[in-house]
């Protein structure tokens, strides 16, 4: 129905409901005496129903959309039918110096009746014939009797294409046990989930405590999540409140929800102070890592941003999402270059100034490495070296190299190449201007090349799950975690730290592949784990430090230092030298010796020689 055909039907129901009011209410108290010929009943009729229309337009009772009347709505109705009988009562002073009150009283009451029936009859209609006719609606649990359920609760009673019919709440405030709210009854205990789920039949379940802490809520979502009911959360109660965001912006519970991680509170004074207004650089830019530390470096403010990478359609891509929101004050530079090539690097340094350069690219995936192992070291020795040598020539203030947990004690290649660039990083920090550093974090949840995508594609197809070794464990962070602490760890930089993100408690990666086949809406049974064995260069357990780098003093909440010593300066020029030559068993036999802090000495010719 049009708006213009509603308020038409609106308008002719209120003048025949108004014009009834006032000949009823006098017709009560006057059965016998003919209302039809009581000329100022008359006026007064005439008097109500202008002024009836003109308070119901000025409340809106025409605009308001009544399948959703509530108790604003019926407000609205009192106060217009007030105001309209106190317009008759002034015309009926006016006029006799006589005012019929208790016909009068009675009309007042017969109006709101009449009137507020006809209003919330549309929603009547709504939630019973329209509700009767959707037989899909998901039995919905709502975790949460609070400020924020009540109101999921109402939005989802409101609106049927939502799909969702509320069935009961789940709250562990004593006070609310046993209460109904719009109906339903609330439980207490979120303990007793499973049970409540059986009990009621449950297809869905909506978590709206938004207040609660991290570590609970992740208790709560995987309670959830094991009941096997597909399992939603709720946006921020402000954006609620504030009509940001409705029901519809509900999210599925992500693998990222399950790790229980607070969120990263930084020093936004001391960010700001080394990026707003400054140019900065960030290698490997289109990168999972990369490009997330584009999006929170805009966020500040620089002068310029440059967005470097190998690949022109991940730079491509990560630039036209920036510039969609990047004030006018930040100048976006996409560059397309290989770090490995050393000249166009030092070129580009002597043309663009950075002032701060986030180091992220490199090659980072652990058996392709094996199988490439020269290809390793070009892009995460060299070009390290290429890049952090650069900004010290040219007098850059910050350097921070992108590091993993996989350069501690090293079995594979791409640890051991990661491990060296941060040796190099480290020499350099001895004798020059410029502060480098590197960060050392775990693996990052949804990653190009991380378990993650690889899970959801083999759930996708039906399974089976490849796992390596039922034994598994890894650090795990979300992508933007990590990005915000690379960009702390920077501000902290003195020279040659290598810093180390706080990762949490390692997860089992048969656990991660049970919730995300959970999360998928299936069962652990129907998906098939098949495990393949340990690939070539990985490890069970992964360390951020080993024995003899251990700091236990945080300089920062989730950051502290390791005490990671590098080789010799002589001896770094040494083995740079003699890498592009060396076979792949040499490489790997060099490398992994050195990171893992084995004495490799140099032929004695050669080292005299040097």
């Amino acid at each position: 129905m049009t708006v213009r055909k509603r308020m038409t039907m609106l308008i002719a129901a209120d003048s025949i409901i108004v014009l009834l009011s006032i000949y009823i209410g006098y017709f009560m108290l006057h059965p016998v005496t003919s209302v039809l010929f009581n000329k100022m009943l008359l006026i007064s009729a005439i008097t109500i129903q202008i002024a009836h229309h003109f308070f119901a337009w000025y409340y809106g009772l025409y605009r308001k959309a009544w399948s959703y009347a509530s108790i604003g709505e019926l407000k609205s109705i009192v106060k217009a039918v007030t105001f309209t009988i106190l317009a008759v009562i002034v015309v009926q002073f006016t006029l006799t110096q006589d005012v019929y009150v208790r016909a009068l009283a009675i009309t007042w009451m017969l109006h709101v009746l009449l009137i507020g029936g006809s209003r919330l009859s549309w929603r009547i209609v709504r939630d019973v014939v329209i509700k009767d006719k959707n037989t899909d609606m998901k039995r919905t649990m709502i975790v949460g009797a609070g400020q924020a359920g009540t109101m999921i609760a109402r939005q989802v009673l409101h609106n049927p294409e939502y799909g969702m019919q509320p069935v009961v709440f789940v709250d562990d405030d004593k006070m609310k046990e046993g209460l109904d709210i719009y109906g339903m009854r609330v439980y207490r205990g979120t303990k007793n989930i499973q049970q409540l789920v059986d009990m009621h039949y449950i297809d869905k379940i909506v978590i709206a405590i938004p207040s609660m802490g991290k570590q609970q809520m992740t208790e709560l979502m995987k309670r959830c999540i094991d009941t096997g009911v597909k399992t939603q959360t709720i946006p921020r109660i402000e954006d609620l409140m504030t009509g940001k965001v409705s029901v519809k912006d509900m999210r599925d519970v992500k693998i990222e929800d399950l790790l229980g991680r607070d969120e990263v509170q930084l020093d936004m004074q001391a960010i700001a102070k080394k990026l707003t207004g400054k140019t900065i650089l960030i290698t490997g830019a289109g990168g999972s890592i990369g490009s997330e530390i584009c999006r929170q470096v805009v966020e500040f403010r620089p002068k310029k941003l440059i967005l470097l990478g190998h690949g022109e359609n991940s730079i491509y891509t990560i630039d036209m999402e920036l510039r969609q929101k990047v004030s006018g004050k930040t100048e976006i530079c996409p560059v397309i270059a290989d770090v490995q090539d050393r000249t166009r690097i030092f070129d580009l340094m002597s043309e663009l100034k950075p002032d701060v350069i986030y180091h992220a690219a490199a090659h980072k995936h652990v058996p392709l490495m094996e199988g490439n192992p020269m290809e390793a070291v070009k892009n995460n020795i060299f070009g390290t070296k290429n890049v952090a040598e650069a900004a010290r020539f040219f007098g850059v203030s910050h350097f921070v190299l992108v590091s993993t947990d996989k350069a501690v004690n090293p079995p594979n290649i791409m640890g051991a190449t990661k491990r060296f660039a941060e040796m190099i990083v480290q020499n350099l920090a001895k004798d020059s201007e410029t502060k480098f550093a590197a960060v050392r974090f775990g693996n990052v949840l949804g990653s190009r090349g991380s378990v993650v995508p690889l899970f959801k594609q083999q759930i996708a197809k039906g399974g089976p799950i490849t796992i390596t070794d039922p034994e598994m464990t890894r650090y795990f962070m979300t992508i933007p975690e990590a990005s915000r602490l690379v960009i702390q760890a920077g501000t902290l930089a003195q020279g040659g730290e290598v810093f180390v993100l706080d990762m949490g408690e390692p997860v089992k990666i048969i656990d991660l592949a049970k919730n995300l086949i959970k999360l998928s809406g299936y069962e652990e049974d129907e998906i098939e784990i098949k495990y393949s064995g340990i690939r070539p260069g990985e490890k069970l357990f992964e360390e951020l430090l080993n024995e003899n780098e251990r700091q236990s003093e945080h300089v920062f909440p989730k950051i502290y230092i390791g005490k990671a010593t590098p080789i010799s300066e002589t001896e770094q020029l040494y083995v740079l030298d003699k890498l592009p030559g060396m076979s792949n068993e040499e490489l790997k036999e060099t490398l992994v010796g050195l990171a893992n802090r084995k004495f490799v000495e140099a032929p004695k010719r050669e080292a005299e020689a040097l």
